[in-house]
């Protein structure tokens, strides 16, 4: 299936924490909270918090797929291997296809509040000027470009210092809300039962919104060829992290929901954050809870930078797109041809983003979209786990439940919002988000006809693939990790 290249990415740079951070840090909970929040409000309402818990339940689910068919098939494309290796070829090029192309539209997503924030910081009413925010954020998705060019080493260690800086002011500002007297609303437990969705149409709405907010711990999947001891490391990284970043998630918007009313809500947009900051802490609060978004926003680019060009990186070694994408840096290790090409294509959005009108709106249709394309490829990978591991599962209630039941559960999940959701959404965000699986069909159909091994594929089997790191050496002939992981893929 594979063509590779004479160099690869550099293997064992990246550790348990390291990983873990980087898993918090893909989900970015600054930003989603505050890019998203008005957003499911809007959706939803105050059901916002069981929004989050009932998409977290079936999200754990994909989790645990990805942990499991990472043991048993370490490679930087992840779902695009996963998926094209256990059910067919075809779903898999798009399962890696609409990871690429939501990161890429997330690119200017995320870079637009970035400068919006950064504006902010010196003048609210720049803040406004939707061009004037895409120069800005064009400049902080530069900045990242470089960091992600320079190698994995450098992008962890600027990570730390960014999500740690992140971390500390969120956790104080939970503390805060928490010891925060007084609100526009009491608490009440309805809001994390499923009496607050208006229809289904309006809870797989919520549930995409929801999906938005944890997308991003699958970075550590991406990097699993950079990983050290990665079969065990990037999927306990992962269940870590989506668990950290789901209690934050519904603290805040339960903190949201109590301390502010309505309307300032809806008002507040995505500066839903800055106003909660104000109500907390007058004066000062909105400020820090401004910077912590900054960084989280800067952040999140980063990661996901890393996985589209880690997604496109395998998609060149296996020649299923240009094999110039596949091509690595000799003093960096880095897939530099496949970060030149994504910076090249965000810049051009920036300027399509620039001249689009509200920034409220763009960030919008963007999360409704990026949601399609997320639920997509999160369900193919449910999928793709349980057929992996089919032989497996009815040797203990374990294996059936952590390998079969519950990730076929985040697949049906993930499948079902996205069909139920397409009645919902704007043709702004339908457009975008059909359209741009449907452009991958181009690639497919070229690439398929030149005959790229991929459209082979060896069948990813569990039982084979112990079998084959029982006796020293993982799929495809990789070494598994210098001999030190001996749990493999039962331990999930």
């Amino acid at each position: 299936m594979r063509t590779t290249t004479n160099r690869g990415l550099q293997p064992n740079v990246l550790g348990t924490f390291d990983t873990i951070v980087m898993a918090v840090a893909g989900s970015a909970p600054a930003y989603s909270l505050t890019a998203t929040t008005a957003v499911l409000f809007g959706t939803v309402g105050y059901a916002g918090p069981a929004a989050l818990l009932y998409c977290a339940i079936p999200m754990f689910g994909i989790v645990l797929a990805y942990a499991r068919l990472g043991r048993i098939d370490v490679n930087a494309g992840a779902g695009y291997s996963w998926v094209g290796r256990t059910l067919h070829p075809f779903l898999g090029f798009l399962s890696g296809w609409a990871l690429v192309f939501a990161a890429t539209v997330f690119m200017v997503a995320g870079s637009l509040p970035a400068g919006s924030l950064t504006l902010a910081l010196v003048d609210q009413d720049l803040a406004d000027d939707t061009v004037l925010s895409a120069a800005v954020g064009a400049g902080w998705f530069l900045i990242m470009l470089l960091v992600v060019l320079g190698g994995a080493r450098l992008t962890v260690r600027a990570q730390l210092i960014m999500s740690g800086t992140e971390m500390l002011i969120l956790g104080g500002f939970v503390l805060a809300a928490l010891a925060h007297r007084g609100g526009a609303t009491a608490f009440d437990w309805s809001w994390f039962g499923l009496d607050g969705f208006d229809s289904t149409h309006g809870f797989a709405a919520g549930a995409l919104i929801a999906a938005f907010y944890y997308w991003g711990w699958d970075v550590t999947s991406n990097l699993s060829e950079e990983t050290r001891d990665s079969r065990r490391t990037a999927g306990l990284a992962a269940l870590v992290g989506v668990g950290f970043v789901f209690l934050l998630f519904v603290t805040f918007t339960v903190a949201v929901n109590v301390l502010l009313s309505a309307e300032e809500i809806k008002d507040a947009g995505p500066n839903v954050l800055a106003v909660l900051g104000q109500e907390i802490w007058p004066g000062v609060g909105g400020k820090l809870l401004l910077i912590a978004v900054l960084l989280s926003t800067v952040a999140t680019l980063e990661t996901t930078l890393i996985q589209v060009t880690r997604s496109l990186f395998a998609m060149g070694r296996d020649r299923t797109l240009p094999a110039a994408l596949g091509t690595v840096h000799p003093r960096w290790n880095t897939p530099w041809v496949a970060v030149v090409a994504v910076g090249a294509a965000a810049l051009l959005l920036f300027a399509a983003a620039a001249a689009a009108g509200s920034l409220q709106q763009i960030l919008r249709d963007a999360v409704s979209a990026i949601g399609l394309q997320i639920a997509f490829y999160y369900g193919l990978a449910g999928i793709a786990a349980v057929v992996a591991y089919k032989s497996l599962l009815l040797r203990s209630v374990r294996n059936l439940v952590l390998g079969g039941l519950w990730p076929l559960l985040g697949s049906g999940f993930m499948l079902w919002a996205f069909v139920q959701s397409l009645g919902s959404l704007s043709t702004t965000a339908l457009t975008i988000g059909l359209g741009g699986l449907a452009l991958g069909l181009v690639p497919l159909t070229v690439y398929w006809r030149k005959g790229s091994d991929y459209y082979r594929p060896a069948r990813l089997d569990a039982v084979a693939a112990l079998a084959a790191a029982a006796e020293g050496s993982g799929p495809a002939g990789r070494p598994r990790d210098g001999g030190r992981d001996k749990s493999y893929a039962t331990d999930f």
